[in-house]
């Protein structure tokens, strides 16, 4: 069994992404993590994407600050009632704003329409995304990884995984001089790889400590996979 990882896939088509895993070598013997942001921005918002993750028992999808602010809006996906319309506040009326502008509003829209025929997928997507862990640990080709989606927030090498705050797993732009422990590579995703430099532009940027496989999906890059048991990179067509 081989182990890949992908990550910031942001609406990328299902049926192209099935392809480039075939590229990939990837088969039902080996397991995938895509560490978070499946949805928004593109397409039909990764809402497919997460539909055949309902059903796949080889991949694991770690939360992302897209899959995050997604459930902050999940109330709009209540039955309307005096009481329902009552909790909608102000403050949450300003979270849905901040989501759609950040690219939920084709997420939203797909859901929306999947909710009038399938109200009980759209549920199982929410419960999915509620129990989508912060992070995955994992040992594969003889080296030990830690998976997120942003890096580790107010890093601390005596820190335990536990006492980091979820906005440090999900929201954290590591800088490119940033190191973290020296005994296990952390992969992330969040920060676009062409954020370090334009060299970088659709590549995974590995460093001594860290490697980043955001490489710009969101932006019209292809998305990247790397096979951890030997660091292999592989990129979409």
């Amino acid at each position: 069994m081989s182990v890949y990882v992908t990550s910031d896939l942001h609406g990328y088509p299902f049926a192209e992404f099935k392809k480039f895993l075939k590229k990939a070598g990837f088969s039902d013997n080996d397991f995938l993590y895509i560490l978070g942001d499946v949805i928004d921005r593109n397409g039909d918002g990764g809402v497919e994407m997460l539909c055949r993750l309902l059903e796949q028992s080889n991949s694991q999808l770690i939360l992302g600050n897209h899959e995050a602010m997604l459930l902050s809006c999940a109330f709009v996906f209540e039955k309307i009632t005096n009481e329902s319309l009552k909790n909608i506040t102000s403050e949450k009326l300003a979270i849905l704003n901040t989501y759609m502008r950040n690219g939920g509003d084709v997420t939203l829209n797909t859901l929306r329409e999947l909710n009038k025929s399938s109200p009980e997928t759209v549920s199982y997507i929410l419960d999915y995304l509620r129990g989508a862990p912060l992070y995955e640990t994992v040992c594969a080709g003889g080296k030990d990884f830690l998976l997120v989606h942003a890096g580790l927030g107010h890093f601390d090498r005596n820190k335990k995984l536990h006492c980091y705050s979820a906005d440090d797993f999900l929201w954290t732009w590591p800088k490119l001089s940033d190191e973290y422990f020296d005994n296990i590579i952390t992969v992330f995703g969040h920060t676009p790889t062409l954020s370090y430099g334009k060299e970088y532009t659709g590549k995974i940027l590995k460093t001594r400590t860290w490697i980043d496989i955001d490489v710009g999906a969101a932006y019209g890059q292809k998305p990247a996979l790397l096979r951890l048991d030997d660091l292999k990179e592989f990129y979409a067509d």
